[in-house]
């Protein structure tokens, strides 16, 4: 099955809830829709008298993130604090979100996004360094693990992120020390209620200084376990200086992304407008440099079960114009099939002769002629007898 979607709430969306995005994407017939958990608006606080003695995922109108509970030697932060009573030593941080406000408005998308057959993925933070400072790590590992959190309570299947700037020891040490902190995030992960089947998913990146090659994105998705690499189309593009104008080489790219992936392909598609090396920006997909068509035919051909995700501008306008895309290459390539079988089922010897012309059947017998019509006397013409026989005048 191919899914189409946006990266984000619909423009076309009158809420701004996770509620709202999916009632609208169901109602324009898309079937995927990548949360953006892009900025985090996180508070810290001592919890409230009317808090204590509450699970924090039970909160109405709260949505906590983290419990930090005292130890020795300070707080202590674990994931299972969420699932306990708050005590009144307890330091909560909650998010301030617009698509969900608490928990329960969190598991009411998820009810709502499986009924109507909607996946939902998700989209960590921007912001990820690992490996330039102590307290970049501890952001990073922050945003990472409130991102599975929110993940896992809204039924969202991926986590999709990058993997953040180089490190002052050069691309190799680097890769190798990101991968070891993305295991930590992966056991993360494994720990929260139905985390297990919770993907990560790490796309490329189109700027030099990230790392995120496609070589590093493929290791990446190799070493760590339940994690598969997400085929960003334009940030491939800037990165490798490719256009993927030809369906072989963008068919082959897919074929490496979704053998990666075990069958799992993931795709990020925009235009994108490619100033120099490093530097681009993203555009609606008619006026991007990277066609959709190659892709669409890519798909066609090889049947792949894929998710493709519009991160243009114009979001679920895109998503759909994607979409018409694929089924009009569908509706070409089946009309080309139906035409080599016509063709094929044709005698191959010659031309067949035109079919003679059928003539008339011929009325069997003598017919009788047909009666003359008589004479019609003119109008003003008198009859002969009335005149012989008139009286004469004396």
């Amino acid at each position: 099955m191919i899914r189409f979607g946006p990266g984000g709430i619909p423009l076309s969306c009158k809420g701004r809830t996770l509620r709202d995005s999916i009632v609208d994407l169901h109602h324009l017939g898309l079937t995927a829709m990548e949360v953006q958990f892009i900025k985090v608006s996180s508070a810290q606080r001592s919890v409230q008298p009317e808090e204590v003695g509450k699970k924090p995922r039970e909160l109405p109108e709260k949505l906590v993130i983290q419990v930090a509970e005292p130890a020795r030697g300070g707080m202590v932060s674990e994931l299972s604090y969420l699932d306990r009573p708050l005590t009144k030593k307890s330091q909560v941080t909650t998010l301030n979100w617009l698509m969900a406000k608490d928990y329960n408005a969190l598991s009411a998308g998820k009810v709502l996004a499986r009924s109507v057959d909607i996946r939902l993925t998700l989209h960590a933070p921007y912001y990820v360094d690992f490996l330039n400072s102590e307290e970049a790590r501890q952001r990073t590992t922050n945003n990472y693990r409130w991102s599975c959190i929110l993940a896992s309570a809204m039924g969202a299947d991926v986590v999709v992120s990058h993997l953040g700037f180089y490190g002052p020891d050069g691309p190799e040490a680097s890769l190798t020390a990101v991968i070891d902190r993305l295991k930590e995030v992966r056991k993360t992960l494994d720990a929260l209620p139905g985390g297990q089947r919770i993907l990560l998913g790490i796309e490329p990146n189109g700027h030099p200084e990230v790392l995120g090659s496609r070589t590093e994105v493929l290791e990446v998705a190799r070493r760590v376990p339940r994690t598969i690499p997400v085929l960003n189309v334009p940030h491939l593009a800037v990165r490798e200086e490719i256009p993927f104008d030809d369906k072989g080489v963008i068919g082959d790219l897919m074929e490496e992304f979704s053998t990666a992936g075990h069958g799992d392909l993931y795709i990020n598609f925009s235009g994108v407008d490619i100033q120099s090396r490093g530097t681009f920006r993203m555009t609606p997909v008619k006026k991007g440099s990277v066609k959709f068509e190659n892709v669409a035919e890519a798909l066609a051909d090889r049947k792949y079960d894929a998710t493709i995700i519009s991160s243009s501008p114009l979001m679920e306008h895109d998503a759909m114009y994607l979409r018409v895309l694929y089924e009009r290459t569908i509706a070409k390539m089946m009309a080309k099939k139906r035409a080599e079988i016509a063709a094929a089922q044709a005698p191959k010897k010659g031309k067949a002769a035109p079919p003679a012309k059928k003539e008339a059947p011929k009325p069997k017998g003598k017919q009788a002629p047909a009666p003359k019509a008589k004479p019609t006397a003119h109008p003003r013409a008198k009859p002969a007898q009335a005149k012989k026989n008139a009286p004469r005048r004396k």
